[in-house]
């Protein structure tokens, strides 16, 4: 009977061994795959970002989990920057809103931070159901945004991320969410694809490149030739996963704002590691995600970058890899 007893004991203590092990496992951020090591369900914050000229280098970005860049008027792109692995202390400059960027946020149940929108955008953000915070409510509040000196309007708002949470609080916002993770590659899988060390998006009046690194297994990035970094310290911005995808564009004022169309699913270009694939993207749950046959298709563990271009866009003329 005894040794029954212990050979119990010893079962049980296996199991329990094993699930502890699973437990640390699970514990990794969401949004990019990589171990957790302080809490792991604040509540994302995503911010736009001016992508202007005037407005380069930015702060914060090689802080975000995910970044989309799509084109806003003028065949000038701007960022919807994710953060909830990191939080940067500034972030910006930080622009007005749009729909396809608020959208996309309420897909990873974000807190939308922008400054500024026009009228009518301004409505259908109040009616989305989207938890938003204006800039242009609090230009006077030095504690959430402040007005940086050494540009001009508009390219000089800047938001105090480390204040986000409690005005979220005071304005009756939750400050937490469980996100469900994305899909990520184990350590050692395999990515099958095309060796691409150079990628070209022309976005007309802005070139977007993407440079590989070999030695850290990420990419660089440039816009209009200049490498893009923090404007405080000059650290690039580093990318595990580079996702271009084509999506429908309509011209839809006289001020060249755009309808996009972020539902239907499209072609879909995936660079991880020095390797292409071409694949197609679905929105599942508001969420931009690669596929191939129907299956989720995995992230290398890091920082992702989604660039959006518009359908016609076709490779060797605004797409050019490897030139």
């Amino acid at each position: 009977m005894k040794n029954k007893i212990s050979i119990v004991a010893v079962v049980f203590v296996f199991l329990f061994a094993g699930c502890s092990l699973t437990s640390e496992k699970d514990e990794i951020y969401p949004l990019t795959g990589l171990k957790a090591d302080k809490e792991k369900n604040n509540r994302p914050i995503s911010v736009m970002v001016n992508n202007h000229p005037d407005a380069r280098p930015q702060t914060g970005l090689s802080e975000a989990d995910i970044v989309f860049e799509i084109l806003a008027e003028g065949n000038i792109t701007r960022f919807l920057a994710i953060f909830q692995s990191e939080q940067p202390k500034v972030v910006g400059p930080v622009r007005s809103a749009r729909e396809y960027y608020f959208e996309l946020a309420k897909g990873y149940d974000a807190l939308y931070v922008y400054h500024g929108s026009a009228k009518k955008v301004e409505k259908l953000l109040q009616a989305s159901g989207v938890d938003s915070i204006n800039g242009a409510f609090h230009d006077d509040d030095k504690k959430l945004f402040k007005r940086e000196d050494f540009r001009i309007a508009p390219h000089n708002s800047y938001v105090l991320l480390d204040a986000i949470y409690p005005q979220a609080e005071k304005t009756g916002y939750k400050v937490e969410s469980n996100q469900k993770p994305l899909t990520f590659l184990n350590e050692n899988q395999e990515i099958k694809g095309e060796a691409v060390n150079k990628i070209k998006i022309n976005y007309a009046s802005s070139l977007v490149e993407f440079a590989y690194d070999a030695t850290n297994e990420t990419y660089l990035r440039y816009n209009d030739s200049e490498q893009t970094v923090e404007l405080t310290n000059e650290k690039p911005i580093e990318i595990d996963n580079v996702l271009i995808v084509k999506m429908d564009h309509e011209t839809i004022d006289n001020e060249g704002r755009r309808a996009i169309d972020i539902e239907s699913g499209g072609d879909a270009y995936l660079f991880q590691k020095g390797q292409v694939q071409l694949l197609e993207w679905e929105n599942l749950d508001g969420r931009i995600i690669p596929v191939k046959a129907g299956e989720k298709v995995g992230l290398v563990k890091g920082k992702t970058w989604i660039n959006v271009v518009p359908t016609t866009y076709e490779l060797k003329d605004e797409l050019i890899f490897n030139e």
